[in-house]
């Protein structure tokens, strides 16, 4: 009950604090895409995303065994090189063509509304634009609040061509499977489909040798969402990733940096995939983001309301309606449950939450 009373204070105070701007970064009277992919990769801080590796931890033993080829993959003098070499795409690609907000070495910041900064609170406010204090752990527990997909599951063009890939066991309960009716396929659950890339899936998820936890392998949840993209060609995807926060919870920061990069480089597939194939050229916008922040130095491993620096977020944009701005690094503040507007702007539809009315909604 304490933390209920809490969480509906400190949800008061956001919400008259969130300033009601317009989202500068939309071209001017913009066309929306026809296509939305929002792209999530759990708990992967902000850090290193602006400044490549931490010299703090890839320098400890305790957290990177194998410090000199770390290095020699990832270190160097300057953040700006540093960050490229852990994710080029990101520096080469979306700095170029889209946008980047979060770097709080420029005061340019993105946070959880939520008081818990845990997984499923977060998912919960980035997909609904409501930080529900009632949502406050990681219980599978279907979520009663409507997200962004099943939204637009319900509007014209919409019906049938949405679907969600996660490498998370809890996200069909996050996106409410059962209410929902979105096609949703998540930790080691087997792939529907006759193509020889879903069986091919399915015999190694079975595999005995396969180490099985609540998350799968983020490059088994990769194959299955792009193979579907293929086939079924949804309007809106959501694709979570997972290992860079189970590697960080590990405290293997070597891990965890692999992890980032490999995650670049999904998402560089993901974007040349829908570059090259009709329908989905220049009319396709990618989000990606994290669900919250984590600790510094040794509580880099941790995240919950009483870790300072879990609360900090960041997110990037990409696609046909955006400027290219690049890095942000104007003084803002912007907060994660912000982006469900933001998702169905980007294909022109107004996403009516009927928990934020008023001043409560934020419209970028």
């Amino acid at each position: 009950m304490k933390n209920t009373l809490v969480s509906l204070f400190l949800l008061a105070f956001l919400q008259q604090q969130v300033p009601t701007q317009e989202f500068s970064g939309l071209k001017k009277d913009p066309v929306p895409a026809r296509n939305i992919i929002i792209i999530t990769t759990d708990g992967f801080r902000w850090q290193e995303l602006f400044s490549g590796a931490d010299s703090a931890l890839i320098n400890a033993e305790r957290f990177t065994p194998d410090t000199g080829t770390m290095k020699s993959m990832y270190w160097s003098s300057s953040a700006e090189e540093r960050r490229k070499r852990l994710m080029p795409f990101f520096w080469n690609v979306i700095a170029s063509k889209g946008q980047l907000y979060g770097n709080r070495s420029y005061s340019n910041k993105v946070n959880t509304a939520n008081l818990f900064s845990i997984s499923y609170p977060s998912y919960n406010e980035l997909l609904t634009g409501n930080p529900d204090p009632s949502v406050k752990g990681n219980e599978k527990i279907d979520n009663p609040n409507e997200t962004v997909l099943e939204y637009l599951q319900g509007q014209p063009g919409f019906h049938d061509k949405v679907a969600a890939f996660a490498s998370w066991d809890v996200f069909p309960y996050i996106l409410n499977r059962k209410r929902s009716g979105i096609p949703i396929n998540a930790g080691y659950e087997k792939v529907a489909g006759p193509s020889p890339e879903t069986s091919m899936l399915n015999e190694v998820q079975d595999a005995p040798f396969l180490e099985k936890s609540g998350t799968r392998y983020d490059a088994l949840t990769f194959v299955a969402a792009k193979s579907y993209l293929q086939s079924n060609k949804p309007r809106v995807m959501f694709l979570g990733l997972g290992e860079t926060d189970e590697f960080a919870h590990q405290g293997r920061y070597d891990l965890y940096l692999s992890q980032a990069t490999k995650v670049d480089q999904m998402i560089a597939d993901l974007w040349h995939w829908v570059q090259s194939t009709p329908g989905y050229k220049d009319n396709t916008t990618f989000i990606i983001t994290t669900d919250h922040g984590r600790g510094q130095k040794s509580k880099w491993t941790s995240h919950n309301e009483f870790v300072n620096g879990s609360s900090q977020s960041w997110f990037a944009v990409l696609g046909p309606g955006i400027n290219p701005l690049g890095e942000i690094k104007e003084k803002e503040q912007h907060y994660q449950m912000q982006l469900a507007s933001l998702i169905t702007q980007m294909v022109g539809v107004k996403f009516e939450n009927q928990k934020l009315k008023g001043d409560e909604v934020v419209i970028w």
